[in-house]
Parts: C-alpha cells; structure tokens; sequence
C-alpha cells in the first residue's frame, strides 16, 4: 500500500521523506529494544481495527499515522473513508486497518500521536481561517512548532486552509528589532539583507508608524506590525497605501481577529496555530 498526500503540496517529495523520517525516530523513541506487551500475542496473529473520532475538526496526518502501521508490518491495508483538510465530526469512522495483531498494538499509540496533533493544528487553524471569511486577508503560521515536528505541522496548518511562512531561518529574512539595532538602523539593515539575498523573501519588523515610514522609503515590500492596536493598524494600511504587504501579528486571538482583519491588512501571523496545540480526541478500536 502506497498513500497519499492531500491535496497537492509545493514539494511533496521532500514532505515524503519528512515522514519516514517523523516516524522512523517516533518508533525507535517508543519500542527501543522491543514491545514487551505486544510479545505476548501469537507472532502470525491477525487484527482489524478501526479508528473513530470523538470530536468535530479537520483530519489531518493520514499519512503518518499510515507509515507507522506500514513500517512495522508492509502487508497491513488501511482503508480510508475521509481524507487530509476534510471537517470530520464525532462518531465518524475515519479509518480501518487490517494487519499483523503485533505490529498493529505496537504502532498505535505512535500513529495517533501523529494524527492527533497534526489534526489538532488544522482543526484550531480552520477555526481561525474560518472567522475572517468574506475578508481579503491570509492567516499565516509561524516558526513557534512542537520540536521536530515544523515540516508536519506546517503541512497541517495548510491543511486547515492557512498559509505558510519561511520553513525556518535558512530560506527567508525576518529583521526584528536586534537585528535592526545591531546593523544600525532599518535602512542599513534592509540594504544588507536585499545585497545578501536577492531571491529571498525579505520582511522587517516594526514597532510604530515612524520605523513603517522608515522602512517604506528603505524599500521594504513584506512589513510585519507588531502589536499594534486596531486604529494604528488602519493607519498603516492607508500610509502604505499597497506600496508593500503588511503582515499583523502579536497577541492576536479569535476574540479579537475580525476586528483585526477589518483594518484592511493584508497577512495575520498566529503562534497560537502550531505553539498551543490541543489534540483531536481520536480512538482506535480492534474489530
């Protein structure tokens, strides 16, 4: 059995390879020298289990969740009845899987791990993406993921219909504050980073509507707001006047994003997407 990755992702064969990466070290961290409860079952039993959910959201990690079944045991076959960036509600069949007993109770817990959390972050990302509809604005992530886990839940929150920053701090700039204070000042420090990186995406961040002029005439095209309020925000968006994407972001919640997005701004990055991720309640019964 082969599985799929939906829908199409921008580099689907580097996210493959994440996987069997994800759950080769997910594995080796969970039986280590062998699954001694897993022992006491006969080594040619057979089992078919399936997985439900408990809890409305939006699935994610079918992907993981089969490469843990199909490392232990390649024969197994799993059947899926929805599919990644699906809305799943409670008592919905997802899944059912039929293998080897041994490797099927050993890769559980580890396989639900993944689709848990993975579909925990699409899930609180759909909510978020779902409260500014009707807006022209983007719900962005950002670098704040579980340890190990970014390639996964940057897919999730794809998956929950929201958009991806730089994967981490080798393939974009973001100037904060240090940076700007280091290099002497915003349009020092953009001139570096446009001389240093041409191809790369360049964002600044600031902190008031001065360093936003300084860094429009510095030629800033990706400008970061950080905590501004409501009114400063519907400030920037009419003194930028489309010169360059603002992007707000700082102790943004649900409570408070519509009003946020009704400022006009063009990008709201969340922490809250892949930083306090509560896991879908899913169970995996044999049958």
């Amino acid at each position: 059995m082969t599985y799929t990755i939906f829908p199409e992702y921008p580099d689907t064969a580097v996210l493959t390879q994440t996987i069997k990466n994800d759950v080769i070290k997910s594995l080796e961290e969970d039986i280590g020298s062998g699954d001694l409860t897993a022992s006491l079952l006969s080594p040619d039993g057979i089992a078919r289990a399936q997985v439900i959910t408990r809890q409305s959201g939006v699935l994610c990690g079918a992907a993981w969740f089969d490469e843990c079944f199909l490392t232990l045991d390649p024969e197994c076959n799993i059947s899926w009845h929805a599919k990644d960036g699906e809305r799943i509600k409670p008592g919905q069949r997802l899944c059912e899987i039929s293998g080897k007993a041994r490797a099927l109770l050993t890769a559980e817990r580890n396989a639900l791990n993944f689709l848990q959390t993975l579909s925990g972050t699409a899930t609180v990302t759909r909510r978020y993406v779902d409260m500014v509809q009707g807006f022209d604005v983007k719900i962005m992530d950002t670098r704040k993921t579980l340890p190990g886990l970014r390639d996964a839940q940057k897919y999730a929150v794809r998956m929950g219909g929201g958009y991806n920053q730089r994967m981490g701090l080798f393939d974009g700039i973001l100037i904060k504050e240090n940076h700007i204070a280091a290099a002497g000042g915003i349009a020092a420090v953009l001139e570096a980073a446009f001389r240093l990186a041409p191809e790369a995406s360049v964002q600044i961040e600031v902190e008031d509507l001065m360093q936003l002029d300084e860094a429009l005439n510095a030629g800033a095209k990706l400008i970061l707001l950080d905590n501004f309020d409501p009114d400063a925000l519907r400030a920037a968006v009419v003194k930028t006047a489309k010169r360059a994407e603002l992007e707000a972001s700082g102790g943004i919640t649900l409570a408070s994003l519509r009003e946020i997005a009704k400022t006009g701004v063009d990008r709201i990055s969340i922490g809250a997407l892949t930083k306090d991720v509560e896991a879908l309640d899913l169970s995996m019964r044999l049958v």
